[in-house]
């Protein structure tokens, strides 16, 4: 393991941008090389999947009910569910069309809208479906089912289990296309975005999630049928497996029974992404030092009470608008009072972090530009109170002061006060757009010490937090009314400096975001997401 958590390490070190010298990556794109953001199997069975859950459209459950336990009634497991399930977590939300070019848009944020992540579904016996239970690979391209093997029935009746598997892999080679060496960080702030927005999409359905967590990634590989797809430079990964089951139904799931389901045969081919390829082999080094190898229960930590939410607008149709922002417009701010309820729902214990059952590693360090009757500059918040003396310690000079009418249960704190709108931008990359939203912050890990604790396989996790915290400022942003935006290129050091950390500290940002109002283009046609099979 020591030498493994040095290659983890080094491999941070490495991928991490600085001005006059980013992560080594192409520096162009190479259109005649463009993955297909699409994965299909070549002889399986397809099935179609509907899209509007009778539970959905007549319940019409609110971003509120989302957060009140008890509130959304939990639907029956059978093809509706499985379709709205996938429908508001994963589907194509809308096609964007400029001119001759056409691409589409889909409900989990992606970086560069890359798509790296798959989505395969362990499902047992459902009407309409299949009278055995079966693995899937789920296509949004064609919002289908395919199914890709028959499971062992007394093993899955053996599991005692009223739910569904969904496993997560992720496909490198999408986002190293254009990202180089920097694609293993951004796979995994993806995998997380697909964490919670599964995690959302349950909630709307009075189910929840919950990752069967840690697994070790050979088994799952065999268990998700990508034992043979792990190598070569379009090699597909697995990454972690969620059980769903109904809110009011407790998780009891054995990881080995679980791994035993591994299918004996699979059908379909797995198609080519890509004609020709650029190889990073970076990529399969910090693969294998931060591969699983584990399989035991996580001790669920406590969650803790539900934060109040009184935004009352219907989930389901805010799950599927929402998009990345790529400019803001410079003028738009927030009222401490949505700043503050925003904040409170990134503390850990609640949706959609109940899904994740480790200790959250994750503080938020602000960068407030426009909320009323809150000062400009650098604000704190600790999500795990136990680092709190780790940040003093860390940042002895800074006021230490909550802002007026900050929530006792917000444990937010001003570390300096001033306009620092520049040098959120210079710290981005150069990009206006962490300058012109309301805030913009970086999500800051202790990142040694939380390897160290548990293990290279953990950097992964890390960035899968990071992603669920940005899948929920992103939904967030649009109940209010405004826009969101994760900032993968951002300067690791100077991002340390302005917040007044030592250069060897050890805090380290993974991902940016910014929250603010969008400004669309014009010159953009939306079409409906799936009026490609409409019009068969």
């Amino acid at each position: 393991m020591p030498d493994d958590l040095q290659r983890v390490l080094a491999y941070h070190e490495r991928s991490a941008h600085r001005p006059g010298r980013y992560a080594a990556s192409l520096g162009y794109l190479d259109w005649d090389t463009q993955p297909n953001p699409f994965r299909l199997y070549d002889g399986c069975e397809r099935h179609p999947l509907p899209r509007v859950h009778p539970h959905v459209s007549q319940d019409s459950p609110t971003w509120a009910d989302l957060f009140r336990p008890g509130a959304v009634r939990p639907a029956a497991s059978d093809l509706d569910l499985l379709g709205s399930l996938c429908f508001h977590a994963f589907a194509l939300s809308a096609w964007k069309q400029h001119g001759a070019s056409r691409w589409s848009l889909r409900v989990n944020p992606s970086s560069g809208n890359l798509h790296p992540t798959e989505v395969y579904l362990l499902a047992g016996p459902t009407s309409g479906l299949s009278q055995a239970p079966g693995l899937y690979h789920y296509t949004p391209l064609l919002h289908a089912l395919e199914q890709r093997a028959v499971l062992d029935r007394d093993r899955w009746a053996a599991l005692e289990f009223p739910g569904l598997l969904v496993g997560l892999s992720s496909i490198a080679w999408r986002e190293a296309w254009k990202y180089g060496e920097r694609a293993f960080r951004y796979c995994n702030h993806d995998v997380g975005h697909a964490i919670a927005a599964l995690a959302v999409s349950a909630a709307l359905h009075g189910w929840r999630a919950v990752l069967v967590d840690p697994l070790p990634d050979a088994r799952l590989a065999a268990l998700l049928g990508l034992a043979d797809l792990g190598r070569g430079v379009e090699a597909e990964r697995p990454e972690c497996l969620l059980a769903l089951l109904p809110a009011d139904v407790a998780v009891a799931l054995d990881p080995a029974a679980v791994l035993d389901l591994a299918p004996a045969a699979l059908v379909g081919e797995a198609n080519q992404l890509s004609e020709g390829h650029h190889a990073w082999e970076i990529l399969d080094e910090i693969a294998e030092a931060t591969a699983s190898t584990a399989a035991a229960p996580r001790p669920t930590p406590p969650l803790a009470a539900p934060r109040a939410c009184d935004l009352a607008v219907p989930a389901a149709p805010l799950v599927r608008r929402r998009r990345s922002a790529v400019a803001m417009d410079g003028r738009t701010g927030l009222t401490a009072a949505a700043f503050y309820d925003m904040l409170l729902r990134t503390l850990p214990g609640g949706l959609p972090f109940s899904a994740l059952p480790w200790r959250p590693a994750v503080d938020l360090a602000l960068m407030v530009h426009r909320v009323e009757g809150v000062d400009p500059g650098l604000y704190l918040l600790v999500r795990d109170p136990a680092r709190e003396a780790r940040w003093r310690a860390a940042l002895p000079d800074a006021t230490w002061q909550p802002p007026p009418g900050c929530p006792e249960a917000l444990p937010l704190v001003g570390l300096s006060a001033g306009d620092v709108r520049r040098h959120a931008a210079l710290v981005s990359c150069a990009q206006d757009i962490a300058a012109d939203g309301a805030v913009a912050l970086g999500m800051f890990v202790d990142l040694r010490a939380e390897l160290a604790r548990e293990g290279p396989a953990h950097y992964r996790r890390l960035y899968w937090e990071t992603g669920a915290i940005g899948q929920l400022l992103y939904l967030e942003a649009e109940a209010l009314g405004i826009a969101a935006t994760g900032i993968g290129c951002f300067f690791d050091q100077p991002v340390r400096h302005l917040f007044g950390l030592p250069e060897s500290d050890d805090l380290r940002s993974l991902y940016h975001f910014t929250v603010g109002g969008r400004v669309d283009d014009p010159r953009l046609r939306t079409l409906d997401a799936y009026h490609h099979l409409d019009r068969l």
